[in-house]
């Protein structure tokens, strides 16, 4: 273990999808830091391969929209040591037009990919979470389902709907989860993100367009980092079994609402007499 590595809490495993590129990817590196043994799941082999070569993460590929390579996963994890933790973090936004102008294309994507994708994950990983607690005593143990949403689940904003539409239904879906797995020591959790500077979210959402990518930042004191995310992401994880922090909205200071952003730096108003 390298030294600047914390104690795993003990008995715990993680596996973080989305863990390629952006929070998913520093979100293996915070949870190696501390200690955690941690299977990373994305699309990219190259990515995944060199983020285990840096942090000895084990990694397995994936397409989370496709159901036969969820089982596969499903399978490998129980076959190799099972899991505690989820973090379901595989997600993304296309375009940002109108309801009237939106690309069903890309809604579809968006529901898939943020939606199903993490319905295909929670069913299929239940039963190893189950089984990580299972026999312990009350208060001593507990699984996680930790849920990267997005502050635009929980508030609309023009030329959002279909991101505003996918979010809006995972957080609906956790909220019903928590209700139908009460009584067993299984968290479910949500961290919705305001903005956070990442090299590939938005630059996505444009479909390339670096111009239009980078004017989302521009003249923003401080936006969010996926490492901001990721280290708020394991410090809900690794808090006492019998804390749960249902919803945390994280955003940069400059952000009041997904919909207000504060451009130029931050300056104390003058007291008005």
């Amino acid at each position: 273990m390298a030294e600047n590595q914390q104690s795993a809490p003990q008995n715990r495993r993680a596996v973080v999808t989305g863990a390629s590129s952006g929070i998913g990817e520093a979100t293996v590196r915070v949870l190696r830091a501390h200690g955690w043994p941690v299977v990373g799941v994305a699309r990219r082999e190259d990515r995944l391969k060199a983020l285990a070569a840096e942090t000895g993460a084990d990694y397995f590929v994936a397409d989370l929209t496709q159901q036969a390579d969820v089982d596969a996963l499903a399978a490998y994890l129980g076959e190799s040591g099972g899991v505690s933790t989820l973090i379901n973090n595989a997600g993304g936004a296309a375009g940002l037009d109108t309801v009237e102008a939106g690309s069903p294309d890309d809604w579809q994507w968006m529901y898939e990919v943020n939606v199903i994708a993490v319905k295909r994950v929670i069913s299929a990983l239940l039963p190893l979470l189950r089984a990580s607690v299972a026999g312990a005593a009350t208060g001593t143990a507990v699984a996680d389902i930790l849920t990267v949403s997005s502050i635009a689940g929980h508030i609309a904003y023009e030329k959002g709907g279909g991101y505003n539409a996918a979010k809006f239904a995972v957080a609906s879906v956790l909220d019903v989860l928590r209700l139908e797995l009460s009584g067993e020591p299984i968290r479910v959790l949500e961290i919705a993100p305001g903005m956070v500077h990442t090299a590939e979210f938005s630059l996505n959402r444009f479909k390339g367009d670096q111009a239009a990518a980078d004017a989302v930042y521009a003249a923003v004191p401080n936006p969010l980092t996926a490492d901001d995310v990721a280290e708020t992401i394991v410090s809900m994880v690794e808090l006492a079994p019998h804390i749960s922090l249902d919803l945390v909205v994280i955003k940069p200071v400059a952000q009041s609402a997904a919909y207000k952003v504060h451009r130029g730096p931050l300056a104390v108003r003058p007291l008005v007499e």
